[in-house]
């Protein structure tokens, strides 16, 4: 991919103020699209806007504060990236929460709704948002963050896999009912080294690059890749994706191969 790859173009990337939606936001900007991010934190979204200008990207990035989970805020997000833009050519669902670890007996109807809220209604709201305000004229791309936990059952993370699941079909269901004007695919990473997975990889990292083939644990930059080419025209035919990210770990015995 090229430093024009997305030149042109108008992208809004929400919960973009660190891990992969700053990383997605960023090489979005680094291939000449022009970015909107949103989080809950202004200081830290204004933080991401300020040092994209300095490295002096091709693309530039703009921010604003919106809730994933409010519909209200999605609206206005929406509402003003076409004001501030002109108009929403892709979007991508990476804002996501996980407030509950543990089996699902012990889960609580209060942080059940909020995990439902964020990441799966949250990634209908602005899908439909973004069609309405922009994507049904002008047609656009939108992809959505998902897991490769919604593929698979695994301690600890259940309910939060149980709505990226949900997501990966609500993928499917969009990309039939958009098309031909919208592709809507999405991308299900492995382990990444992020914060919000710090529990999962910290002070065991080397023991679980150890059962992915490709050994090592994924990075931020190894989804934002991913992100650039499913919204390019590279990708110009792909749609109702879900493109597995994660160093071949799906297809690894479970029992790790000795070095």
């Amino acid at each position: 991919m090229t430093h024009d790859t997305l030149a042109g173009r108008n992208a809004l990337v929400t919960g973009a103020s660190k891990g992969i939606g700053r990383a997605i936001a960023e090489a979005f900007a680094a291939a000449g699209a022009r970015v909107m991010i949103s989080s809950r934190k202004a200081d830290a979204l204004r933080q991401v806007a300020q040092e994209a200008a300095e490295r002096g990207l091709p693309g530039r990035i703009e921010w604003q504060v919106a809730h994933a989970g409010k519909p209200a805020d999605a609206q206005a997000c929406v509402a003003e990236t076409v004001r501030r833009l002109g108009s929403v050519d892709i979007l991508v669902n990476n804002a996501a929460t996980n407030p509950y670890f543990g089996d699902l007996a012990g889960l609580d109807l209060p942080r059940a709704q909020k995990t439902i809220e964020v990441n799966q209604l949250g990634a209908l709201t602005w899908a439909q948002q973004a069609w309405h305000a922009s994507m049904r004229e002008h047609g656009g791309a939108i992809i959505n963050i998902v897991s490769v936990g919604g593929m698979i059952a695994e301690p600890g993370i259940g309910f939060y896999n149980v709505t990226k699941a949900a997501v990966i079909h609500l993928t499917r269901q969009l990309a039939y009912e958009m098309a031909p004007g919208v592709r809507v695919n999405a991308i299900a990473p492995g382990l990444i080294k992020t914060d919000m997975a710090r529990e999962l990889w910290e002070g065991r990292e080397t023991e679980q690059a150890r059962r992915i083939p490709l050994r090592r644990l994924g990075e931020t930059a190894d989804i934002a890749s991913a992100a650039v080419f499913l919204a390019s025209d590279a990708a110009s035919w792909i749609t109702g994706h879900t493109l597995v990210v994660d160093g071949g770990a799906m297809v690894a015995p479970s029992v790790p191969p000795q070095d």
